[in-house]
């Protein structure tokens, strides 16, 4: 169970899954299988129990016939003693074993989906930004959650329990065709309607079932997009809105319900109608036998016809059959379940929006000189977003993208740091294309401030190292005094051992962005990209990224985007980006000397006449 890209681009190339229509898709358990090899022996001591549960369930019937015909009918009471204690030890060991075979298939189960849930957080976190563009996020927590909990139920209520139920109706029935093949064939008449109905009752459960988790996988895509979104919904007063919908949603998800137990409430009263129709015939049948048919009469050694002791093994009997049979179908639609849950957690595996980490290049250092040569990109077919852009950047300097929204600036530094495969050209960081070098290096080597800071739900320690342990303590304090954001951080509560939740929220924006730039400040980049750094936070705030930033930007190649054309005019270059075309290119000063040239305009919307600016 590898999880190295290696294993992943194999893994891509499997045949498309769930594509069987039978009760169980072959492939998909062989995959699923490849997850139980390192738990083979918990997987063969529950196939043991299994295989022995369904043996020594049938000895209690037996012995009921045993004590009632040879002891209780002959009156031995030293005999019935003896089969009572029989009974219990029967019983007992019983109960032990299906308390281990319960325990077995379930640790099983829990195992698989550990590793299982390990591998596709992995490869979701590994995939280019271009999946999640076209991906609800609520989707893939249901993947990662209630899908994979399916699987665990393949287990635990599924394909095991399924064998060894199957195996006791053959064991059930072989026994009592044994013992008495006419009584046996007259009590299992209604059998083959059970059976047909317990078919039935499977494909309209399995539809019902296959609705129910794809309203699950849309009622978690309502919500978490809702509740990510709740500000928003309270600025516009939308509440009342957003809950009708939500209302609408949530009807589905409860209608695909209750359809299911409908189904369920219809299945079950038939199955009990045939188990008394059978019981009823077993009575009838063996009592007419018993009284009527003088050749048929039991022997006094009870070897013989029909006895009383037969009579109450066969309802023993039944009662042993129909508790399988009426939840085999339960348990097939379970293992249909965890098979659809399977097919659409090995989809999200199978998805080869992967950056192909097939680069070997991991050298000791990099000078940080960046080129693009005739570089197209689109984020969808030839619907181009970036047209034959060329730039150089040597060591040390600074390049500002300016352009209006939409120009491509954003898409300038995803490509460079491979979040997206160019379709045209090449990008080269010192000399040697980018897919030359290992992609985790690569972008270890590039720190990026963007202006939608994400903090997680940790200390601002954590938030600054990322749980790096070769980050330490001292360094992020030494980065925090670099950036002017120690005293601050000192005055919370905790210091850097403060929690600031989810996304930040105990923070204002202006803070929230200063750890992001202490973040990218401890990993000591090569390559420095601001992405719209300072353009949400205080002019008092600004000034002291500010201060970071020329000290930061000391040795190092920096790509700056920028609204704010007073943060970049220092930059050695400036290029001027309209949809996706490189319109101007130079220094600030050479810029404004063109005459009706694009920053031109930009810079005399910000600035009036006397060099103020605007608003």
């Amino acid at each position: 169970m590898s999880n190295n890209s290696n294993d992943k681009n194999s893994t891509s190339k499997a045949p498309p899954s769930g594509g069987g229509g039978g009760v169980v898709d072959w492939h998909l358990l062989k995959r699923i299988m490849h997850y139980v090899v390192p738990y083979k022996k918990t997987f063969v001591i529950a196939g043991f129990l299994t295989v022995f549960l369904a043996f020594i369930a049938v000895a209690q019937p037996v012995l009921m016939q045993k004590t009632l015909d040879n002891y209780i009918l002959q009156s031995n009471y030293n005999g019935l003693v003896m089969m009572v204690g029989l009974l219990i030890a029967q019983l007992l060991i019983q109960t032990v074993a299906q308390y281990y075979q319960t325990y077995s298939t379930n640790a099983l189960g829990q195992s698989v989906i550990r590793d299982l849930r390990i591998d596709i957080f992995n490869h979701i976190t590994s995939l280019r930004l271009r999946y999640f563009d076209q991906t609800p996020i609520g989707m893939l927590i249901t993947r990662t959650v209630s899908d994979l909990e399916t699987i665990a139920d393949i287990f635990s209520e599924g394909l095991i329990s399924i064998i060894g139920d199957l195996l006791l109706v053959i064991v059930i029935i072989g026994i009592m065709l044994a013992q008495d093949w006419k009584l046996a064939l007259i009590t299992l008449i209604p059998i083959p309607f059970v059976l047909l109905a317990t078919y039935v009752f499977k494909e309209a459960i399995k539809s019902s079932f296959q609705e129910v988790r794809t309203q699950v996988a849309q009622l978690n895509t309502f919500l978490q997009e809702h509740i990510t979104g709740v500000s928003i919904i309270q600025y516009f007063a939308r509440e009342d809105q957003e809950m009708r919908k939500f209302v609408a949603v949530n009807k589905k998800y409860r209608d695909a319900n209750i359809r299911s137990n409908w189904y369920y409430s219809i299945f079950f009263p038939v199955v009990e109608i045939f188990a008394a129709i059978s019981t009823s015939l077993l009575v009838w049948y063996g009592a007419k036998r018993i009284l009527g048919d003088q050749d048929l009469v039991f022997n006094s050694d009870g070897r013989h016809g029909v006895t009383p002791g037969t009579v109450l093994a066969f309802i023993a009997f039944l009662n042993l059959l129909f508790r399988p049979i009426r939840q085999l179908a339960d348990k097939f639609n379970t293992l249909q379940m965890g098979m659809v849950g399977a097919d659409r957690i090995f989809k999200v595996l199978d998805t080869n929006e992967v950056a192909v980490n097939t680069g070997q290049l991991k050298p000791i250092h990099i000078k940080g000189q960046i080129e693009f040569s005739n570089v197209w990109f689109a984020y969808s077919e030839e619907n181009w977003v970036l047209k034959n852009i060329s730039f150089q950047i040597k060591p040390g300097e600074t390049l500002a993208l300016v352009g209006a929204t939409g120009a491509g600036k954003s898409s300038t530094i995803n490509i460079l740091n491979r979040f997206y495969e160019i379709g045209k050209g090449n990008v080269m960081v010192d000399g040697i294309d980018i897919r030359e070098y290992d992609v985790n290096f690569l972008r270890m080597q590039i720190a990026t401030v963007i202006q939608d800071v994400f903090l997680f739900s940790d200390t601002i320690a954590n938030n600054i190292s990322l749980n790096n342990p070769e980050i330490s303590r001292e360094r992020i304090i030494a980065a925090a005094k670099d950036v002017g954001a120690h005293d601050f951080i000192e005055r919370l509560p905790g210091g850097y051992d403060y929690n600031v939740m989810e996304r930040g929220a105990t923070l204002s924006a202006g803070q929230a962005q200063l750890i992001s730039f202490i973040r990218a400040l401890v990993y000591d980049p090569k390559i420095l990209v601001l992405d719209e750094a300072t353009s949400s936070v205080d002019t008092e705030t600004e000034e002291l990224i500010q201060k970071a930033i020329y000290k930061l930007m000391e040795g190092r190649t920096a790509i700056v985007i920028a609204h704010r054309l007073s943060t970049i005019q220092n930059a050695d270059k400036i290029i001027v980006l309209d949809h996706g075309e490189i319109m101007e290119t130079g220094t600030h000063q050479e810029l404004l000397k063109i005459q009706h040239g694009y920053y031109r305009k930009l810079y005399d919307l910000q600035f009036n006449s006397a060099g103020l600016k605007v608003g």
